[in-house]
């Protein structure tokens, strides 16, 4: 019996050590990415890339504004016939769909640019994180940056400094 007693205090012993060694961390992975010098260069060219895009619907949209003008100003002066008039009418009718289709597609490409663009500074910062968190024996460690991601997190480290360091950043 005694035995059996001491078997069994020392898996309760052993099972609270095993469970006290389990260590968690949380870090803020937006925070990571964003200090990161690469999110500022990718940034920049992001920035560029958009601007080069507006800047070209915005010549199309200026493009049509004048002809639109001119249009209304031949209607309203007789200069055009009837028929000529359903005809320039439509081919600006189809002009501004054009445009309001690019202006869909300027924040599609945006968003592809964006994505294409971050997807190598990501792979880098959960690399470091893996990294860190097998060098310093983290269980699991939760990103804060997502709202309603943690419930409770009493015990556990920023693992934030740690990843920083890893990548060389401040």
């Amino acid at each position: 019996m005694m035995k059996k007693i001491l078997l069994l205090s020392a898996f309760v012993a052993l099972g609270v050590v095993v469970s006290s060694a389990q260590k968690y961390g949380h870090m803020n992975f937006g925070s990571l990415v964003s200090s990161l010098p690469e999110t500022e260069a990718a940034d920049k060219e992001l920035e560029a890339y958009q601007k080069q895009l507006v800047a070209k619907g915005e010549e199309m949209a200026k493009s049509w504004q004048e002809k639109a003008k001119g249009y209304g100003q031949k209607v309203q002066s007789g200069e055009i016939a009837p028929i000529e008039q359903q005809k320039q009418q439509a081919a600006l009718e189809k002009e501004r769909d054009d445009i309001l289709a690019y202006q869909q597609e300027v924040t599609q490409k945006v968003q592809e640019k964006r994505q294409e663009l971050l997807k190598p500074i990501i792979d880098k910062a959960e690399a470091a994180i893996k990294e860190v968190a097998k060098e310093n024996g983290y269980l699991m460690i939760f990103d804060t940056s997502v709202f309603n991601s943690i419930l409770f997190a009493q015990d556990t480290d920023d693992v934030l400094p740690l990843v920083k360091a890893k990548l060389g950043i401040e």
